[in-house]
């Protein structure tokens, strides 16, 4: 009986390394070639005569490498979500205190969702979307029911994506399961 329960355990085990690989070759050939490239990279090195001040840009300003369709873009250097409809059209955007623990640059889609529960620091918060995992640790977005948005504390890992009430409740609304995250740099 040892002997067979082994073979079907490393059955099951080979099975799922080969779904995760799939999967993630799936993400890397789906996102976009410039994903993680600063614009400074990608723009030419020749300079220009003109005295004219660039235009500094819209920090409320949708990423441009964020996709298209419905979906909720990270942006983990402005620490702002956007919710964007199906008309490729911003319903909603704001600014958000991320955790200690940030997710990779890509594509998720939201995979759990929990009405009201204790966050990852113990703050009791509400209306929270899960959408990846790193280093062990759930990251998501979440209000606290007192409508705080500490900085978390260093110390600890935490995954917990903080938002005000209102912007939580829009979340809520919008990021039901399957829903696309895109996360940018």
């Amino acid at each position: 009986m040892a002997r067979s329960s082994t073979g079907f355990v490393t059955a099951l085990t080979a099975g799922a390394l080969a779904v995760v690989g799939f999967l993630a070759y799936q993400a890397s050939a789906s996102a976009p070639a410039d994903l993680g490239k600063s614009p400074a990279a990608s723009s030419s090195s020749s300079s220009s005569s003109s005295a004219a001040p660039k235009k500094k840009a819209d920090p409320k300003a949708l990423p441009a490498q964020s996709g298209k369709g419905e979906r909720v873009v990270y942006a983990l250097g402005a620490d702002r979500v956007w919710l964007v409809g199906g008309n490729g059209k911003v319903q909603r955007t704001y600014e958000v205190t991320p955790g200690t623990v940030d997710p990779a640059p890509g594509r998720y889609t939201v995979n759990s969702r929990s009405g009201a529960i204790p966050g990852t620091d113990g703050t009791p918060v509400e209306h929270v979307v899960r959408f990846a995992s790193a280093s062990g640790v759930v990251i998501g977005f979440s209000a606290a029911v007192d409508g705080s948005t500490p900085e978390p504390d260093p110390t600890k890992q935490t995954g917990g994506i903080r938002e005000s009430r209102a912007d939580g409740d829009a979340m809520w609304e919008f990021a039901t399961f399957g829903r696309l995250i895109v996360v940018v740099p």
